[in-house]
């Protein structure tokens, strides 16, 4: 599977950017917080943000408010070497998504500011003006879907993947509070997870596509047998399942002392991506993206909690090896 993915060319991401606050210092309820940190979220982003720590190439595709917010964005990518020349600033309503966060392990209150977001403007034309031939791979996470523009022209830069024998790879990211209906989002993402050759989503969200609990994992199991090259069925502190043609890998986890519960899917997806990018053997990629989300929820924040290649090397160095994985 390693020849999925190249490592020569960098992965246009299409997703959400947006402000984390955090109340500080860690462990702080939000409702007792009179102070906060600030950094960038949203979850393309800060996957955007794990591939380029761990050496790959990557490029953003969003709209961002044409404000203080936006900017911050915009220079938060920068600053993270993710490239921006396909974000763009949009005026009226439209408003950067807003998270205010916990470093708490238990009971943690993550509350989401969603309403008239901004990269939910991101339009066909937006698609229309990017040039798909310099790219590897094409990154989606599902939250993009949940909303016009934005739905139609994310499903129009699949069209434009598939023209340019791009692979497509879907993170499920199913968050309820930006659909109409679950309905609607069961079948725009099955619609989606059809066209891509990676699909990574949590067992709970496989359940969502297939419509009912307990079925996910059939879910999985029936995605990479009729259109998806790998699927990764993850399961918590269960560990994961991974399916590749013919192969069912099974994997644990790192236990570590978490200060959170957020980030790790995000952490995996970037790090995991790059490994096969990189060349690495899938059960490699694999272990490597659970290291990264490991790393992730023992820290602050999302974005800087990224490890760089030294990082996870020494992080890797100290763990003998994952949990053994229990068998959905």
């Amino acid at each position: 599977m390693s020849n999925l993915l190249s490592n020569d060319k960098p992965f246009l991401i299409i997703g959400r950017a947006g402000m984390d606050f955090y109340a500080d210092p860690p462990g702080t309820r939000t409702e007792e917080a009179t102070q906060f940190v600030s950094h960038l979220g949203g979850s393309s982003a800060n996957i955007a943000v794990g591939l380029t720590k761990q050496g790959g190439k990557a490029a953003l595709v969003t709209s961002v408010s044409d404000d203080a917010i936006g900017r911050f964005c915009i220079n938060q990518l920068n600053h993270y070497g993710v490239d921006a020349t396909h974000v763009r600033s949009v005026g009226g309503e439209a408003r950067n998504s807003l998270a205010v966060v916990e470093t708490r392990l238990h009971n943690t209150q993550s509350v989401i500011y969603r309403n008239g977001a901004a990269d939910f403007v991101m339009t066909v034309d937006d698609i229309d003006a990017i040039d798909f031939s310099p790219y590897g791979a094409l990154v989606t996470t599902g939250t993009v879907l949940a909303a016009e523009p934005s739905r139609s022209a994310t499903f129009h830069a699949f069209e434009k993947a598939k023209a340019a024998n791009m692979p497509i790879i879907f993170d499920v990211d199913y968050r309820p509070y930006s659909w109409p209906s679950a309905e609607v989002a069961a079948e725009v993402y099955s619609r989606a997870g059809a066209l891509c050759d990676i699909v990574v989503g949590n067992d709970e969200e496989f359940d969502f596509m297939a419509g009912a609990k307990g079925k996910g994992l059939q879910k999985a199991q029936s995605l990479a047998a009729e259109s998806a090259a790998i699927v990764v069925y993850k399961m918590g502190e269960k560990g994961a399942i991974t399916f590749a043609g013919e192969t069912r890998l099974e994997t644990g986890i790192y236990r570590v002392d978490a200060l959170k519960p957020t980030g790790a899917g995000d952490a995996f997806m970037g790090t995991f991506l790059a490994g096969l990018s990189q060349g690495l053997p899938l059960k490699d990629a694999v272990l490597r993206g659970s290291a990264s989300a490991a790393i992730v929820v023992s820290k602050v924040a999302c974005a800087p909690a990224m490890p760089t290649p030294d990082q996870l090397e020494e992080f890797l160095s100290q763990h003998a090896g994952p949990s053994m994985p229990v068998s959905a």
